[in-house]
């Protein structure tokens, strides 16, 4: 399942939201450092008019990484950070004439970001919870730069842990029966308070309808047996045709179910010691990891979407 990595031109604003949220907070790290990602059609000196708009503006340049898919006709992507003192106020402006003077003759798709404006992020989630409580955890702790806004489930029994964390938890059952109820009423909370939607285990369909509507990108986790362990028990399944490696994969929401780009994806070697118990352990280190890696790359803006695949940089 997949959606995207914004790249329309805009500078980021501010939100208000109707809830009480928690998260990290901005660290000192990131006081005045901008991030930069540009995508275009490969040319010569595309890296010299972005270091040159950036130093004749000021800004040191911190880390650059770039990728081109062809020595020749291929499309190129670059990520820069940089450090400009006043950003915040700079960014406007800076945003502007970059657009003018650097985007417009090289035809870019670009972002320019202040890496303190941490991303707000809403995670969904049923019943099984390591996945939206590492995510919780790590938040707490400083290690994923973004806020968790909301946690939304179609189940009420997380919701004590959840809350823990100083996080709201909205309970919105879900059923085949009444989707398109629930789907309104999760679009309803989403609109306009969140950046990125994080499917934490949520055991529910996401319609086409939904991520028309939902105006941000989604990362989904599942085990990496698929298509040959479909449905429920997928690890007895395994554990029955004596599998030796256990996998998780992190991808962005499409239409085409759990089948959009791919952002992360991790194994573990696993033998006949192991009983089906273990297998489900491993399995929920191992999404756990690739989860957090996946959803950190993008709120750090390092995830650029080409074609059916992401580049990472």
């Amino acid at each position: 399942m997949s959606s995207t990595t914004p790249t329309a031109v805009a500078v980021p604003t501010s939100r208000t939201v109707p809830l009480t949220s928690a998260g990290a907070t901005a660290g000192a790290g990131t006081a005045d450092l901008g991030r930069l990602l540009v995508r275009c059609q490969d040319q010569p000196g595309i890296v010299a008019a972005v270091s040159t708009f950036l130093t004749a503006a000021g800004a040191n340049v911190v880390s650059l990484a770039q990728h081109s898919t062809a020595p020749e006709g291929g499309t190129f992507f670059q990520r820069t950070e940089f450090h400009l003192p006043a950003l915040p106020a700079a960014l406007p402006d800076l945003h502007a004439r970059f657009a003018e003077q650097v985007a417009a003759p090289f035809q870019m798709d670009f972002t320019l970001t202040d890496a303190a404006h941490h991303q707000r992020v809403a995670l969904m989630v049923s019943r099984t919870d390591h996945c939206a409580m590492d995510l919780l955890w790590r938040t707490r702790r400083g290690e994923l730069p973004m806020t968790v806004a909301m946690v939304i489930s179609n189940h009420p029994d997380l919701a004590e842990e959840v809350r823990s964390f100083g996080v709201p938890f909205v309970h919105v059952p879900a059923t085949r029966d009444n989707r398109a109820q629930a789907e309104a009423r999760v679009l309803e909370l989403l609109a306009g308070n969140v950046d990125l939607v994080v499917l934490a285990r949520y055991m529910q369909i996401i319609t086409p309808a939904f991520l028309e509507r939902v105006g941000c990108p989604l990362i989904n986790i599942h085990h990496s047996f698929l298509p040959a362990f479909i449905g429920a028990g997928p690890y007895a399944k395994a554990k029955q045709r004596g599998v030796k490696l256990i996998g998780a994969t992190a991808h962005y929401v499409t239409a085409e179910l759990d089948e959009g780009p791919i952002i992360e994806q991790d194994v573990v070697r696993v033998g006949h010691q192991h009983d089906t118990p273990d297998l489900v352990r491993l399995g929920a280190d191992v999404e756990r990891a690739v989860l957090s890696r996946a959803v950190r790359w993008h709120v750090e803006d390092r995830v650029l979407r080409h074609e059916g695949t992401t580049v990472v940089l």
